[in-house]
């Protein structure tokens, strides 16, 4: 297996404001697609993140639970995977109904960006969403540097 060079999940701060807007883009569209009541909310939260690589591909897991998939938005640009969404609070209602001795859990946006170097097959990348995990698999091209190429001489053709 290669070093994990071809990752990079720190992304520098020029690019991250880079990517704000398209970030952006993608919490207005789960926005368009819920009820105005619904509405996501306005806190952001970081859910933990591990990106691994193997001789065929790029696997990126979120850890997700409570998240619906209607609520998941993946972009890839510019070999910049983002992965933006929403995770809801409980029913409104239940919560006014209790009192709370311990609150952890966190609701809100989220947006986390993977770099990747190298070539990939983007247009074959797969998503799942399953016991609370979401695993995005990007399938790596053959590599072609360093094989070594025949090339045959041939004279031109002509009288």
């Amino acid at each position: 297996m290669k070093s994990m060079r071809q990752i990079d999940a720190m992304l520098p701060l020029a690019e991250v404001r880079d990517l704000a807007g398209e970030v952006r883009r993608l919490f207005d569209d789960l926005d368009r697609a819920r009820p105005l009541d619904r509405r996501l909310l306005p806190g952001v939260f970081s859910p933990t993140l591990d990106a691994r690589e193997t001789a065929d591909m790029v696997e990126i897991v979120l850890d997700l639970p409570g998240v619906a998939l209607e609520d998941i938005r993946i972009l890839i640009r510019g070999g910049v995977v983002i992965i933006a969404g929403a995770k809801s609070p409980p029913n409104p209602a239940e919560r006014a109904e209790a009192s709370f001795h311990l609150v952890e859990r966190d609701f809100g946006r989220f947006a986390r960006a993977v770099r990747l170097t190298g070539a990939f097959q983007t247009a074959m990348t797969a998503a799942t969403l399953a016991n609370g995990e979401l695993r995005v698999r990007i399938p790596k091209l053959e590599e072609r540097r360093g094989h070594d190429i025949t090339v045959p001489v041939r004279r031109p053709a002509g009288p």
